[in-house]
């Protein structure tokens, strides 16, 4: 048998880790000699159901490891341990502990962050991202000394901190620039009722408003509150930002990889970047030009990197980007063009303010 060839991973959250078993399941671990990196001090998690960690599930709980993934004797997991340079000519990689490994093929998984608006005083003490499983600890650490806690945004993880937030004893609030929540998912009508579901759980929510500036109070470094650019405010105790996410492509546009419009790796149907033995997907991938903003289309990419790893000639031809979550035990469900901007489309609503309910669908 010839000698394997060499596969580095820069990567191991929830798609990097599918990449891997993926390749186990393949078979390509009969080629593939396989050197894992992740960032965090710990294997794959998962992050869907990171609020649940709130409510009593532990990190071994939200686990992803499977032992012959991460035992297989053709992978090796680096914990703790990012790729902070990327020599594309010599085709080799360099980690923050100083370990320099060369590949035959490189699959970039490096995920996204979190956006935190530049706001004035949005940056020290008591102000956090939801992200991360250390992120969960910081806040409910910090939270213990706090009776109120914002939200920065209003989307799916907003809401979701929101709960958690809520969870924790704190007087909660949400505030989204947006007129609505959920705005990606859901139009007015489903804005509407959601909102008034959660008002009811004593979580406020103050759509349309921008904030300007964390207020500190003098001589200490503890958030105060919130002020609005009408004029407003509102006092906290900290802030949790939940504005969205970016591509973590610094190593890209370091070595100087085609990027998408919005940053990111941009790559073909193949998920193939512009250097042909160098891969991306998930959050760090713009597929086509597009970042798909969510985990099933990451574990669709992998698949196709696993199997063009292992001879085939799999694509990628987009995802189906309906979601459908409960959260604060509110049933929330987005599919299709759930705006109606396809042109010569029809919208049929039906609602049930008194249920709580809204269904929009859009007819072509």
């Amino acid at each position: 048998m010839s000698a394997r060839k060499t596969l580095v991973v820069v990567g191991q959250g929830m798609v990097g880790y599918k990449l891997l078993e993926c390749l186990v399941e393949n078979g390509s671990t009969e080629t593939w000699q396989i050197i894992a990196f992740g960032e965090e001090p710990r294997p794959a998690y998962d992050r869907v159901n990171l609020s649940t960690y709130f409510s009593g599930r532990t990190a071994e709980d939200l686990s992803l490891v499977d032992a012959e993934v991460l035992g297989h004797p053709a992978i090796e997991f680096v914990a703790g341990d990012p790729v902070v340079a990327l020599d594309r000519e010599a085709k080799k990689v360099t980690s923050a502990g100083g370990r320099t490994i060369a590949y035959d093929a490189l699959v970039l998984a490096t995920g996204s962050y979190p956006f935190v608006p530049p706001i004035p005083g949005g940056d020290g003490p008591g102000c956090f991202v939801y992200r991360t499983l250390a992120d969960l600890d910081a806040i409910r650490d910090y939270a213990a000394d706090c009776g109120t806690g914002v939200v920065i945004g209003g989307g799916l993880l907003g809401l979701e901190a929101a709960g958690a937030l809520l969870g924790l004893g704190l007087q909660t609030h949400i505030v989204e620039f947006a007129p609505r929540l959920m705005a990606i998912q859901v139009d007015d009508g489903g804005g509407e009722t959601l909102q008034r579901t959660i008002e009811a759980m004593d979580i406020a929510v103050h759509t349309s408003t921008s904030t300007t500036e964390v207020v500190r109070s003098a001589g200490s470094v503890r958030v105060e509150g919130l002020t609005f650019a009408d004029g407003g405010g509102l006092a906290t105790d900290m802030v949790v930002y939940s504005a969205g996410i970016r591509p973590r492509d610094e190593l890209i546009r370091a070595a100087g990889l085609e990027l998408g419009e919005r940053g990111g790796a941009l790559t073909d149907e193949a998920c193939r970047t512009s250097d042909p033995d160098i891969y991306a997907i998930g959050e760090c991938a713009a597929v086509n030009g597009r970042i798909y903003g969510l985990v099933s289309p990451g574990y669709a990419q992998a698949r196709v990197v696993a199997d063009r790893l292992a001879g085939g000639d799999a694509t990628f031809d987009g995802a189906d980007m309906s979601t459908k979550l409960k959260l604060l035990g509110v049933d929330v469900a987005s599919f299709g063009d759930a705006h109606g901007t396809t042109e010569g489309c029809h919208q049929l609503t039906w609602a049930d303010p008194i249920a709580g309910l809204v269904i929009a669908a859009v007819a072509v």
